[in-house]
C-alpha cells in the first residue's frame, strides 16, 4: 500500500517577505557556475526540520527570532541571496548583488507536529506541502535561489522547510548553511565555516576516473528559461516514500543478506544493494538496472575570509555496472564499495554541459549517501528537531534513493546512530514493489 497523500493538509495564512545581507556588496561580485552546477540545475534540494513545542501556551519561537540572525548569514554565505544572469555570450552565472532569500510563514491550524510525525511512520513525505514549491524561471533574474518555510501547527511546534537550488550548492553545503543559521540564531557565532564534522571514508581515485560521464542524461528538447523537469520526461507518476529502519532491523539485514561479509560494507552500501536487487528484478534486467549512479559527499569548505561560499565540490558522482548474473546483495555491495567509476572530472569536461540541458538524478537509479552530513545540527533555542530530512524534487524516471541517520551521529541513543531514514522517490507502481518486498522480507514499513 502507497503512502498516504500530505494534499489534504491544510497550509493557510501564508505570508511572503525577503531578507538580505546585513552588507551591501552592490553589483560587484558574480560567482561563475562550472559545468557539474549547470548539470544540477533543475534539481532542487528540499530540507525539512520539525520541533516539538514543550509549552502549550506560546510558539517555540518567532518570525522575528528567525529572521534577526539571517543577516549575518547571509553576509557569510553570500551567493545565497544572489539571482541567476546571464553573460553576453548567455553562460548563465550568479550575479550577488544582495537581492536576498524569500521567507513564507505558514500555519497549519489542524493537526499538530505529533500527528504529522505519526503520518511520516507511515511513509508519508511533507516536503511538497512543508517546503515551498520552487522552480527558477522563466524570468531567472528574479527567481530566489533560495526559500524557506516556517510552518507553526496547533501544538505551537513549527517546521523549517528549506528550497535550495541545487546549481548554487549540494546537499553538504545546505545542510551547512542550515547549521551556521542555528549557531548564529543560538548567539554562538562562529569564528570559522562550519564543515562536516564526521570522519569522511577515505576513497582511492585511482584507475576508477571516467573519460566520458554516465551519470547524466541529456534532455531533449532544451528546456530553455524555465528550469524544471517537463512532465512528460518522465511519464510516470512519481511518487516519494519514507522509511524509517531501525538500527535492531538493519543489523538484521546486514546479517542476513551478507553474512560475516557485512562487517566489509556500510550501512548505506547494504541498503542500496538490497534496493538495487528487488528493482532489478522487476526492471527484469534491463540496461537501466545494470548501471547506477553513486553519489556521496566529502568536506564542504569555506575561503579565506571565513565565508562559506556553497558550492557542488563536495558532492562526489560516480557510475557502477554489473553483470546480468551478479545479482546477490553482499555482490552489489562489494561493486557499490570498491567499483566505483568516479565522474566528476568528466562531467567538468564535458564540453555540451552548458550548451545542452542534461539530468542528474533519476537519469540512472540513483543511491544518495548522506550518512556524513549532520542534518540534525540545526538547533532551534538548545532543541535538536525530533524529525529531519531531506529529498530531492525534479527526479527522473529510473528513481532516487536517499539515506540518512536517523537522529545526531554524536547523540546516545542507538537507533539514532545505526537507524537509517531512507527515502524513495520512483514510479508509482515500482515504489509498491518495494514496499511490499521491504515489508514481507524484511518487516520494513
Amino acid at each position: 500500500m502507497l503512502p498516504p497523500t500530505t494534499a489534504e493538509i491544510p497550509i493557510t495564512g501564508a505570508r511572503l517577505s525577503s531578507v538580505v545581507p546585513g552588507t551591501v556588496r552592490g553589483e560587484n561580485k558574480d560567482r561563475e557556475l562550472t559545468n557539474m552546477d549547470l548539470a544540477l540545475k533543475f534539481h532542487y534540494i528540499k530540507g525539512l526540520y520539525f520541533f516539538y513545542n514543550n509549552n502549550t501556551t506560546q510558539n517555540i519561537i518567532t518570525i522575528e527570532e528567525l529572521k534577526k540572525p539571517m543577516f549575518e548569514l547571509l553576509d557569510r554565505f553570500f551567493p545565497v541571496a544572489g539571482r541567476i544572469r546571464r553573460s553576453e555570450a548567455d553562460n548563465p552565472y550568479i550575479k550577488c548583488n544582495d537581492a536576498g532569500v524569500r521567507i513564507i510563514e505558514a500555519y497549519c491550524e489542524e493537526f499538530t507536529v505529533e500527528e504529522c510525525l505519526d503520518m511520516v511512520e507511515m511513509g508519508c513525505s511533507f516536503h511538497d506541502r512543508l517546503c515551498y514549491n520552487h522552480v527558477l524561471g522563466p524570468d531567472l533574474g528574479f527567481s530566489p535561489l533560495v526559500l524557506l518555510q516556517v510552518t507553526w501547527f496547533k501544538c505551537g511546534g513549527v517546521s523549517v522547510g528549506l528550497s535550495w537550488a541545487h546549481i548554487l550548492g549540494d546537499i553538504a553545503s545546505a545542510s551547512t548553511f542550515m547549521n551556521t543559521w542555528a549557531h548564529i540564531m543560538s548567539g554562538h557565532v562562529p569564528k570559522e565555516s562550519i564543515h562536516i564534522t564526521s570522519p569522511i571514508r577515505p576513497y582511492n581515485f585511482s584507475n576508477v576516473i571516467a573519460t566520458k560521464p554516465f551519470s547524466v542524461k541529456e534532455l531533449n528538447p532544451p528546456v530553455e528559461s524555465n528550469w524544471s523537469l517537463p512532465t512528460n520526461n518522465n511519464g510516470q507518476n512519481m511518487r516519494t516514500r519514507c522509511f524509517k529502519v531501525s538500527a535492531k532491523q538493519l543489523n538484521l539485514l546486514m546479517s542476513n543478506t551478507c553474512g560475516k561479509k557485512a562487517t566489509n560494507f556500510s550501512r548505506f552500501e547494504i541498503i542500496s544493494s538490497v534496493i538495487w536487487k528487488s528493482l532489478s528484478q522487476l526492471r527484469k534486467n534491463s540496461l537501466s538496472s545494470k548501471v547506477v549512479t553513486i553519489c556521496w559527499y566529502q568536506n564542504p569548505s569555506g575561503d579565506s575570509n571565513d565565508q562559506l561560499i556553497p558550492n557542488n565540490k563536495s558532492m562526489v558522482l560516480s557510475t557502477v555496472e554489473r553483470d546480468s548474473e551478479v545479482n546477490n546483495v553482499s555482490e552489489l555491495a562489494f561493486l557499490i564499495s570498491e567499483r566505483k567509476i568516479v565522474e566528476n572530472e568528466a562531467i567538468n569536461n564535458e564540453e555540451m554541459i552548458g550548451k545542452m540541458d542534461f539530468l542528474v538524478y533519476g537519469a540512472n537509479l540513483t543511491f544518495v549517501n548522506l550518512e556524513d552530513v549532520e542534518i540534525y545540527e540545526f538547533e532551534m533555542k538548545g532543541k535538536r528537531p525530533v524529525f529531519a530530512n531531506f529529498s530531492i524534487e525534479g527526479v527522473g524516471k529510473e528513481g532516487l534513493v536517499l539515506v540518512q541517520t536517523k537522529g545526531p551521529k554524536n547523540g546516545n541513543k542507538e537507533d539514532d546512530i545505526n537507524g537509517r531514514i531512507v527515502t524513495v522517490v520512483l514510479p508509482e507502481d515500482e515504489l509498491a514493489h518495494l514496499e511490499n518486498e521491504l515489508k514481507t522480507k524484511w518487516n520494513i514499513a
